[in-house]
């Protein structure tokens, strides 16, 4: 039975910082990269100063983390130690196929060799699924279902490592994937140490309501990516727009509600999704807002909302 009144830890995806090099970079076309002008140990300072309890990373972030072999146990460890000195617990964010930023995939065993090394309470998995161009009544489509199944033998063959590890596993209903879909392969696996990552703003991007989503996921959640977007609808179109938390169309504290009574989750994962204004506006002025923003939900998040355990010690 899910405690309504626990205290919620508040962690956020380094990808709300995309513009600075963090995360994962998108939205120019494939393998287009920001540059990096924050690392992660900069990053995890600031995060310090603005007590946040952790942060979930990808292997762009751990680039800044050392000039060769960023990926060894050895430069993993120390970025582990670093996150523990800062008082931050760490996720590690894998793909298996990226559509903008390919440095981000990882196979099931390589993500898992990083979470380990990194002291990881999980890893988050987006499936990364090629949907038909018919999105509308497409959820189980053979097409998916097919890629589906390779995922589920993936999974499957990593077992073994997963349970030596003893490494939660957190799937996540992607801008590619139903709910039904998600739930799909958590079921079939049927693993205690493998759930789902509910993202609140992904289910518009399959048409889905993502307050039902919320409802059919948490249940068996792991992780939450915690988004507040505008749904804006204009002359060219319906658009979500990336917003800092609070000043977005969903109802954030409902949202809280239903991951306190819905799920047995002890943190929250935020990111934004800021966007450029223009296609010509400077990096400069983007990065800017968007770090701007990125404080602004965590005022929010902290001061209205009351999460993060860090600001209540």
């Amino acid at each position: 039975m899910a405690d309504k009144n626990r205290p919620l830890r508040l962690g956020m995806h380094t990808y709300t910082l995309h513009f600075f090099g963090l995360g994962e970079s998108w939205g120019f076309g494939k393998d287009y990269y920001f540059e990096q002008t924050m690392s992660l140990y900069e990053l995890m300072d600031r995060a310090e100063k603005w007590e946040l309890d952790g942060l979930q990373i990808t292997k762009v972030d751990l680039l800044t983390t050392a000039e060769k072999e960023p990926f060894s146990t050895k430069n993993l460890k120390k970025v582990a130690q670093a996150a523990k000195d800062h008082g931050l617990f760490l996720e590690f964010n894998a793909s298996f196929h990226a559509g903008s930023d390919s440095r981000v995939n990882c196979t099931v065993e390589e993500a898992l060799k990083i979470g380990y090394d990194l002291d990881a309470e999980l890893v988050k998995f987006s499936l990364d699924i090629l949907r038909p161009r018919e999105l509308y009544g497409s959820c189980m489509h053979p097409e998916v279902m097919r890629q589906m199944a390779d995922r589920y033998d993936q999974f499957q063959a990593a077992l073994p490592l997963i349970e030596e590890y003893g490494m939660q596993i957190a799937i996540e209903n992607h801008t590619d994937t139903f709910a039904d879909e998600i739930l799909w392969i958590v079921n079939r696996l049927n693993h205690p140490l493998i759930g789902t990552c509910v993202d609140t703003m992904n289910p518009l991007q399959v048409m889905e309501n993502p307050c039902d989503v919320m409802e059919k996921m948490l249940p068996q959640a792991y992780c939450c990516h915690f988004s507040d977007d505008i749904i804006v609808v204009d002359p060219l179109g319906v658009h979500d727009i990336g917003a800092p938390h609070g000043q977005g169309s969903m109802d954030c504290p409902k949202m809280v509600t239903q991951i306190r009574e819905k799920s047995t989750m002890d943190k929250i994962i935020f990111e934004n999704e800021i966007a450029f204004k223009h296609m010509d506006e400077p990096i400069e002025e983007a990065r800017a807002r968007e770090l701007a923003a990125c404080e602004e939900s965590v005022r929010y998040l902290r001061d209205v909302l009351k999460l993060g355990v860090r600001n209540r010690l």
